[in-house]
């Protein structure tokens, strides 16, 4: 049996073990685990694959717990970060957010309380950064928007070649708010994230790995979870403190994020006040053209043409 079909048969069995089936309605995220050479991994997947893993309040919050329980865990040696289905993550979705406004009102607010000020949007991706063990994301299909933001937060990404990767805020009018703004610039530098995130630039895995998105491209699904098990197996052979103690001080060692979550939400709030980007987002629905309207126009304020 080759390594890679130990792998398979080690994933098979790990969920199985968790018990029957859950459907994305009881189980929005999912978390599985593994032994690689005796040491414990969990496996993370969304698990809304008939909505491409679009994120809901009920992910988002499935997301916080699972990041907190396994901060906990000491004996854990690395997590894979995953997307069940055709895609890993296609982004926020709208139209399941959006039917409860107060609820969006809430995550957006920071917690007063944590070090960083992360707000549930910005800490459900960097969690991922303070959790004490190598995360290692798994990217297949679209991975748009928040999607990016998510695969952003792990310490690595293994993408399959046939991936869709995009800034996709773009489209919508708004910026990237879970973090990106930090994430971003940390992989791909401050004048590339620009670009990204003005443009909203789709890249196939290929070119995620190009400009820094990714860290390698496989050529199958696989393949990539295949080659993640092979970097946690890497990883292993070094202490896990040591590897505890690297994600801290790199997380430390530039900017603030408290600072850089802050600029996140002021400018997010400022555009989702905006009668362009209710533009953007009409325009996307309708799959037309938008008529934008002169710069710092106010939504409540505008003149519809």
């Amino acid at each position: 049996m080759t390594s890679r079909d130990t792998d398979a048969a080690a994933r098979e069995h790990a969920t199985a073990a968790t018990g029957p089936a859950a459907t994305a309605a009881d189980a929005p995220v999912t978390i599985s685990y593994e032994e690689i050479d005796g040491a414990r991994i969990a496996v993370v997947s969304l698990n809304r694959p008939a909505k491409l893993n679009g994120l809901t309040m009920a992910m988002l919050r499935g997301l916080d717990d699972a990041a907190k329980s396994l901060r906990r865990d000491r004996d854990l040696r690395g997590v894979i970060f995953a997307g069940a289905g055709d895609s890993f993550c296609a982004g926020l979705d709208f139209g399941s957010v959006l039917k409860k406004p107060m609820d969006i009102v809430k995550a957006f607010a920071p917690n007063p309380l944590a070090g960083d000020g992360a707000n549930l949007f910005q800490r459900v991706c960097w969690e991922w950064r303070r959790l004490p063990a190598p995360v290692i994301a798994v990217v297949h299909g679209h991975c748009y928007g928040g999607g990016v933001q998510l695969a952003l937060g792990a310490d690595f990404r293994v993408t399959a070649a046939d991936a869709r990767w995009s800034v996709l805020e773009a489209k919508w009018g708004l910026i990237p708010d879970m973090s990106g703004a930090r994430t971003l610039a940390d992989h791909v530098g401050a004048e590339q994230a620009r670009w990204l995130t003005m443009t909203g630039r789709e890249l196939s895995g290929a070119e995620a790995v190009e400009v820094g998105l990714a860290t390698e491209t496989t050529e199958s699904l696989d393949d990539a979870h295949s080659r993640a098990r092979e970097i946690l197996r890497e990883l292993m052979g070094r202490s896990p403190d040591q590897l505890a103690a690297t994600k801290s001080l790199f997380n430390h060692a530039w900017r603030s994020p408290r600072a850089t979550f802050r600029a996140e939400r002021f400018e997010q709030a400022k555009l989702l006040l905006s009668e362009n980007a209710a533009r953007a987002r009409t325009a996307a629905m309708k799959k037309a053209p938008p008529n934008f309207v002169r710069r710092g126009t106010w939504a409540f304020g505008a003149k519809k043409k």
